[in-house]
């Protein structure tokens, strides 16, 4: 049951359907695609100053490099933490990230209601822009009916290409708090995620010899060809009945017909429901690489950065404790798992139980059919601060 003090945290986010939906559009017309730095930062601060209007501290950190055959650059989104905590409270650790997968100067730019009225299409309007919206709106509701929380608020602006500049500040972050709330969509049904895969990256480089087809054909060594080899090898890693996958794609290799390619890559990802499943995936893919000068040769790096998540008693019992609260505002909250991966991947491996799929309902995620149904602003704006405030009371 609500008590009074929660209802009337739940009445003053109804009140403000008409400031979620503005506030959302305006998220969603700051294009933080495309490592848009400008733009991220810009959306940053608008969180921020809010945040510190509530009595938080803001402290920014810089982005860290990734592995350079990641493609890697001197252009790296920073991170912040926005943290007001109290003495004696359990601390609730928030987590968004800023950046999207959409063009920043592509077609798709605006938030547009749809004629029913009751969903609307933007860049990033459920992944993840509608959940920093209701986040933020949720603790300003908060502090206005006068409940006092245990909170840091973490943003970031590269989880969509893996987290690898901001992870190890999201590790430090997750130390001092009891509970995780990342802001990731909910899941097609408006399912609770309480299990993840773990994923992956690799890249394969394959060195040959470059000759001429016609004149010295058998003096050349393809590249290609070998890379062909090993990419019927790793065609038959994947187990899907185990959870384990590996995926190649895109392919690079040759610049001639007429020319023996003296050099062929390959990326690919990989998936895995455990640490062993990983363990036993960095071995096949180690085990491709030649030894030695001789040609061809055959180069693996990889770069394991989510650890899987899967479903541990901690995280359980905070997901039934979301569940609970749902129920009493009359909303529904199914659990299920994903082959999908986010920052809650990396919170939980960093000791903190979480959960990850707290923000708005939708659909299209990554594509230019990207929805928000509407009424899950106040929805799920509702469920969020109530689920801070109990446990933070707790």
């Amino acid at each position: 049951m609500r008590t009074q003090q929660e209802q009337a945290v739940c009445d003053l986010i109804a009140s403000k359907a008409d400031a979620l939906l503005a506030d959302l559009k305006l998220h969603v017309e700051t294009p933080t695609g495309g490592g848009n730095l400008q733009a991220i930062e810009e959306s940053r601060s608008l969180l921020t100053k809010r945040l510190d209007a509530l009595g938080a501290t803001t402290s920014l950190r810089e982005g860290e490099p990734k592995p350079a055959w990641l493609g890697d650059s001197d252009q790296r989104p920073k991170s912040s933490v926005s943290s007001r905590l109290r003495d004696g409270m359990p601390s609730v650790l928030i987590a968004g990230h800023l950046d999207t997968v959409h063009d920043p100067k592509g077609p798709f730019q605006k938030l547009e209601i749809n004629a029913d009225g009751k969903s609307a299409i933007g860049p990033g309007c459920v992944d993840m822009k509608g959940g920093l919206v209701i986040a933020v709106a949720a603790l300003e509701a908060l502090e206005q009916v006068g409940v006092d929380c245990s909170w840091s608020f973490f943003l970031n602006g590269d989880e969509e290409t893996g987290t690898y500049h901001s992870q190890q500040a999201l590790r430090d972050a997750c130390a001092g708090h009891a509970f995780g709330l990342a802001l990731e969509p909910a899941l097609a049904g408006g399912e609770l995620a309480i299990e993840r895969v773990g994923s992956g990256q690799f890249l394969v480089e394959v060195e040959g010899k470059a000759a001429h087809v016609g004149r010295a054909f058998t003096e050349g060594i393809s590249a290609v060809t070998k890379l062909g080899e090993v990419l019927v090898e790793i065609g038959k890693m994947p187990q899907p009945e185990r959870g384990m996958v590996a995926n190649v794609g895109p392919l690079v290799g040759g610049q001639a017909a007429n020319a023996v390619p003296d050099f062929a890559s390959a990326f690919g990802n990989v998936r895995f429901p455990d640490q062993a499943v990983s363990d036993e995936l960095a071995t096949l893919l180690d085990k491709l690489e030649t030894s030695g000068d001789s040609l061809p040769k055959v180069r693996v790096h990889k770069s394991f950065n989510r650890p899987a998540k899967p479903e541990i008693p901690e995280t359980r019992a905070l997901a039934e404790r979301a569940r609970e609260v749902a129920e009493d505002l009359g909303q529904k909250l199914p659990f299920a798992k994903t082959g999908g991966v986010c920052d809650g991947n990396i919170m939980q491996d960093a000791g903190l139980p979480t959960i990850d799929t707290l923000g708005v309902r939708g659909g299209g995620l990554h594509t230019p059919n990207e929805w928000i149904e509407l009424d899950s602003l106040v929805e799920r704006c509702q469920l969020l601060a109530v689920l801070v405030m109990r446990l933070c009371q707790q």
